[in-house]
């Protein structure tokens, strides 16, 4: 494995040495699909869902090499056929030892398209690509997960943005597949997902396919202690330090949010000599100017009603009442049913959060270029 030359990595998992604590959230991830269960996993972008299912299943091809592991993001998917594409790209052929032989297995069992041996453009690696008609798209999917299913072998898939499948187009998307997933015991998922609300209506809705099919899971921030020794000790390699009272004011600057404290890690790490404040300062002023042309164009993309929303909210950090009277006045807002109307597409769309204390913006480097502008 190649060592690389920053250990806070922003968006690959290279192994548990560079992948901070969530030992139990990762024994209990594995214990529940060494136990047959398919997993619903919840978490807010960013907080470190993808990471933990990629340690995880680091982890279990280390004490299990037999167990075949895939990993899917379907959020750029935008209709039934792009998911069969993407999935049947994923495990097919990966099942038979041989690549010639695979190709004959798997020309054997798809046979509504012509499956084709392709070779990565960055590894290299060969893998088999599917051309799928839209006419035939169910009948794929099946073929797929008859694949699967006919190999015996066990097989985990976890699906990130699991919820993208509700937004398709075509209708009865999770009846469809529902139908399929519950006839593998071979195979289980995981259902992974961002978007809270949208996952407990399809796993807890006792109108929706997937009713009651998954045991599900949540994740919180890495507690700050944690995250603090994780981080310090690859400071203390370089003969460096990286003092707590920096920390606890990197940690309580972007909420702990598992993203905003890799990348400020990220950032700071580059530096020379010992962390102090002033760094700290530096470090979070140069993240947010990086972004900044990504800030104005989304800011100028809301209407006038919604940003003095987002200005406001803000300025204040953490509003535990948005459609209060002084909350309000205070920033010359509209009327509250004005208000609640742009809260719901802020939260709806991730730039607003709920937390138990309050609404916050999402992204802390978004609140500080917003409070330039005042």
């Amino acid at each position: 494995m190649i060592k690389p030359n920053n250990p806070f990595l922003i968006s690959e998992y290279l192994s548990p040495d560079y992948f901070c604590d969530r030992k139990q959230e990762t024994e209990d991830l594995l214990r529940n699909l060494y136990n047959g269960w398919s997993i619903t996993l919840v978490a807010p972008r960013r907080i470190g869902k993808t990471g933990l299912i990629k340690n995880a299943f680091y982890l279990l091809r280390e004490q299990h090499p037999e167990i075949n592991t895939y990993y899917i993001d379907i959020m750029g998917t935008q209709c039934l056929n792009d998911f069969v594409q993407m999935l049947g790209g994923a495990v097919l052929g990966t099942l038979d030892n041989d690549w010639q032989k695979a190709l004959k297995h798997v020309t054997d069992v798809v046979k509504s398209c012509r499956p084709t041996l392709v070779f990565d453009e960055q590894s290299g690696a060969p893998k088999i690509s599917l051309d799928v008609n839209v006419e035939n798209q169910e009948t794929t999917l099946k073929e797929i997960c008859d694949y699967l299913r006919e190999s015996e072998k066990t097989c985990y898939i976890a699906i990130d943005e699991f919820q993208r499948i509700a937004e398709y187009p075509e209708k009865g998307t999770e009846a469809l597949l529902r139908s399929q997933i519950q006839f593998m015991p071979n195979v289980k998922f995981i259902f992974a997902g961002s978007q809270r609300h949208m996952l407990e209506l399809m796993f807890n809705d006792a109108g929706r396919p997937f009713y009651r099919s998954t045991r599900s899971a949540t994740l919180a921030n890495i507690p700050e202690s944690a995250y603090y020794e994780f981080a310090s000790a690859f400071f203390v390699k370089q003969d460096r330090t990286l003092p707590g009272d920096v920390f606890h004011a990197l940690y309580a600057r972007v909420y702990g949010h598992t993203w905003y404290v890799q990348a400020l890690l990220k950032e700071l790490y580059s530096y020379v000599g010992n962390i102090d404040m002033n760094q700290l300062d530096v470090a979070f002023h140069s993240l947010v100017m990086d972004n900044s042309s990504f800030y104005e164009m989304q800011y100028n993309s809301y209407t006038p009603t919604v940003r003095r929303v987002i200005k406001a909210i803000a300025l204040e950090g953490i509003v535990a009442e948005v459609n209060s009277a002084a909350f309000i006045q205070k920033y010359r807002l509209k009327a509250a049913s004005t208000v609640s109307t742009a809260l719901k597409g802020l939260v709806e769309n991730d730039v607003v959060c709920r937390t138990e204390q309050g609404c916050r913006l999402y992204d802390p480097f978004f609140v500080s270029w917003l409070r330039r502008l005042s």
